[in-house]
């Protein structure tokens, strides 16, 4: 009888251990997505363009405070030097110094290439969020990079703004690293592919710090994120994200 409550204790053990671990797809995003993140963060990298026949460098500093507020700013080459993207919330502008004007930037015009790469505006900022706007299922188990990752299919949700028909995620077991994404549109075909590499610690945490977007649809063409520092949870406010700011931020 003894051995029989003991057998039984344990497979309650096991129970509760198990039921503990078990996490939700729209789980394993997040914490990909808050990995990548954190409530704020300030950082440095470098974009390289690769078209078929030549290939370009843009230096970059980025400003976020999750999930509202994104400042990007140019710091090379010299002729767009200066030159910031900025977010508030739902709205998207353009500082262009060459000109000295603003632009704002429609919703309509979130698909389109930031800077003449294969990021699009939406990417840069992120106005739809994975966790929020999608529902999320778990197709499988899948090997990438090297790692066992949970495969899971975003969905969008019926009242969500986002620009995609379907996106498929693969995000590693051990540290939840987002190494692979596919990009879709409504009608199902696959457009771009971005590809997460390079995993080391930076800014307190282990992460993926090279990143390829691939055009899939455009032989030879695309744009890889090299980033050289992050300090996350930094101490930003709203208000350093503004219409003025933007023209004189360095």
């Amino acid at each position: 009888m003894k051995k029989f409550h003991l057998f039984l204790s344990c497979i309650t053990a096991l129970l509760i251990i198990s039921t503990g671990w078990s996490q939700s797809p729209r789980e394993i995003v997040r914490k990909a997505n808050d990995l990548l993140r954190g409530e704020s963060s300030i950082s440095e990298g470098t974009l390289t363009v690769v078209k078929p026949t030549w290939s370009r460098q843009i230096s970059t500093k980025m400003w976020m405070l999750e999930p509202d507020y994104a400042l990007i700013l140019i710091t090379a080459p010299a002729k767009e030097r200066g030159t910031v993207t900025l977010k508030r919330k739902n709205e998207l502008w353009n500082w262009i110094p060459a000109v000295r004007r603003v632009i704002k930037i429609p919703p309509s015009m979130m698909l389109q290439p930031w800077m003449g790469s294969d990021f699009s505006n939406d990417d840069l900022v992120r106005q739809s969020s994975i966790v929020d706007d999608y529902e999320h299922t778990l197709v499988g188990e899948e090997e990438m990079g090297g790692y066992v990752c949970y495969k899971i299919e975003l969905t969008p949700k019926p009242d969500a703004g986002v620009v995609w028909g379907k996106i498929i995620m693969w995000v590693s077991k051990q540290g939840y690293f987002e190494l692979r994404t596919d990009f879709y549109d409504e009608d199902g075909v696959l457009i771009k592919t971005l590809i997460g590499s390079k995993i080391k610690e930076m800014g307190g945490r282990t992460l993926p710090t090279h990143w390829e977007m691939i055009a899939v649809n455009k032989p030879g063409h695309k744009t890889v994120l090299d980033y050289s520092s992050i300090k996350f949870n930094v101490p930003l406010k709203p208000d350093f994200f503004s219409l003025q700011n933007m023209k004189r931020v360095r």
